[in-house]
């Protein structure tokens, strides 16, 4: 049975009794953002490795890079609105036209007659996906069930290499056409998970803390039901997410704490919040993974792999390797901690770089007579690398900054985390290719030694936030959470019980007089 939930925008909802099923459709609609950056860059792996795209535009190492890495001029111009609109817009509503952009983007790319035109699409592209995967992040964030919050926003990236599979599965398919289709097909195709994603929207409730924020009590109630109890208002665990997020809101309000940009510069714990939540995007960008997600032809025939078709293929198999990797990393991320598993996959991530860059240089000084053995060390190292960085990189990416900052910040502290991580692979993604084609190997090996300092970074700066809600992590940075209600796991875990109608009192008091500020 699907109930019309009131969503305070222009766009209706009629959610699932089934908290279940709800929870099924939030990951959807969410993770198609992530499907379409997967599938862009494992497209752009494979169009880089086609003769009839490189020839069709006339390739060279610069015009490469600009055409690769233009998509992230406009994920940078993105989220310098994307805040700004989530959070007046609505979440749901600021996901809907970062998707109609998407479209307007894979249009133009698709139908390319130059460099120009390609260029222009693709930043078109990148700011339809910043706009709509941000707002995804802070929506997914705010509405999922703490309990299983590290699953349903972790998913959201790991969905990456769904479509970065499916780009790959298509491109070594097309990759033997004779004509431009070969790289248009797969172009157009990027269009699919934007109309899912639109499909989808009408059928999940808005976000809860937007709804209370904007003063739609009884609405958030609902959604807070509805996503933790199968739509019964009354359950403890409902009414203790739901008194603090009102408590917390209250908080905030009274200390007059605005959702603006301005508002990350006016108090320490604010900026202490952002540095930390927003670390994970420009950490996960400047670990190693660039080369591997845009250049693997170029990586691949660094280490010896030579033939397009075997580099195609090797495309598909990675990425069915991250896939792995990244569902088993979100597991570690829920059941032993987002810290430890950022420390253990950067170590690792750093070691597999000195490797790759030694063995590198062992073919590059042989050539030809290189060991075969040296060479599928190499490709299995670089498969290693990618697998470990998908562990905590791919999941964290957008689980940690939400979760970080509080409400007034959260959305464009999110899109400041993207704005970062974007800029540095504008220039990464340029760069790569021009620095893999003048010194090789020791690419590698600056690579890693940045890699470093970030394990110090992120042992001495990062908190756990595992198993708390949204509020609940307040108490890290304040000293203490703002509502008086037991953490709502120890509720569900029946180790603390919690006083319904006296909270229920509490609550009703609580909206009169914030009704009547």
């Amino acid at each position: 049975m699907l109930q019309k939930t009131p969503t305070g925008t222009w766009l209706p909802a009629w959610v699932p009794d089934s908290t279940v099923t709800l929870s099924v459709l939030l990951i959807l609609c969410s993770t198609v953002q992530s499907c379409t950056g997967g599938y862009d860059g494992s497209m752009l792996n494979g169009l880089n490795i086609l003769p009839s795209y490189t020839d069709y535009f006339q390739l060279n190492a610069a015009t490469t890079g600009l055409n690769t890495a233009s998509v992230f001029i406009g994920s940078c111009l993105g989220p310098l609105v994307s805040g700004i609109m989530a959070d007046r817009l609505g979440r749901r509503p600021a996901m809907f036209w970062g998707c109609i952009f998407t479209i307007i983007g894979v249009i133009l790319q698709t139908a390319a007659q130059n460099i120009a035109m390609f260029v222009v699409a693709r930043i078109i592209l990148g700011f339809g996906t910043a706009i709509s995967g941000i707002a995804a992040g802070v929506y997914l964030s705010e509405t999922f069930s703490s309990r299983y919050r590290a699953w349903g926003v972790g998913l959201l990236n790991d969905f990456y290499y769904i479509g970065a599979l499916l780009a790959a599965g298509i491109t070594l398919g097309t990759g033997q056409w004779q004509s431009t289709w070969a790289w248009r097909a797969p172009s157009l195709l990027q269009a699919v998970f934007s109309f899912l994603c639109i499909a989808i929207l009408p059928f999940v409730p808005e976000s809860p803390r937007w709804l209370a924020y904007v003063g739609m009590m009884e609405e958030a109630r609902t959604v807070v039901a509805q996503t933790n109890a199968n739509g019964i208002k009354d359950d403890p665990v409902v009414l203790a997410v739901y008194k603090e997020i009102i408590d917390t809101l209250k908080w905030e309000k009274e200390e007059s704490r605005v959702m603006t940009p301005l508002q990350i510069a006016k108090d320490p714990v604010s900026r202490k919040r952002l540095l930390i939540g927003m670390s994970a995007g420009p950490f996960s960008c400047v670990a190693g993974n660039i080369i591997a997600s845009y250049y693997l032809g170029a990586e691949l025939s660094t280490a010896g792999i030579t033939s397009t078709n075997a580099q195609l293929e090797a495309n598909v198999v990675l990425n069915v390797w991250c896939l792995l990797c990244s569902l088993v990393g979100t597991h570690l991320i829920s059941s032993w901690g987002r810290k430890p598993t950022a420390i253990l996959t950067q170590v690792l991530l750093t070691i597999c770089l000195f490797i790759i860059g030694g063995l590198s240089k062992v073919y590059a000084d042989q050539g030809d007579s290189t060991s075969s053995s040296v060479v599928y060390g190499n490709v299995a190292t670089i498969f290693l690398f990618q697998g470990f960085y998908s562990i905590a990189w791919t999941p964290l990416l957008y689980l940690y900054p939400p979760e970080v900052m509080n409400y007034s910040i959260r959305a464009n502290g999110v899109a400041f985390s993207q704005l970062m991580l974007n800029s540095l692979a504008l220039v990464l993604v340029f760069v790569m290719p021009i620095g893999i084609a003048n010194i090789g190997w020791k690419m590698y090996m600056i690579n890693a030694s940045w890699d470093i300092p970030i394990i110090g970074l992120i042992y001495y700066y990062w908190v756990e936030t595992r198993g708390k809600t949204l509020e609940e992590i307040d108490a890290i940075f304040e000293g203490h959470k703002h509502s008086d209600v037991p953490d709502v796991e120890l509720i569900r875990t029946g180790k603390e019980k919690l006083d319904v109608p006296m909270v229920e009192h509490e609550i009703e008091r609580e909206i009169v007089g914030m009704k009547s500020e």
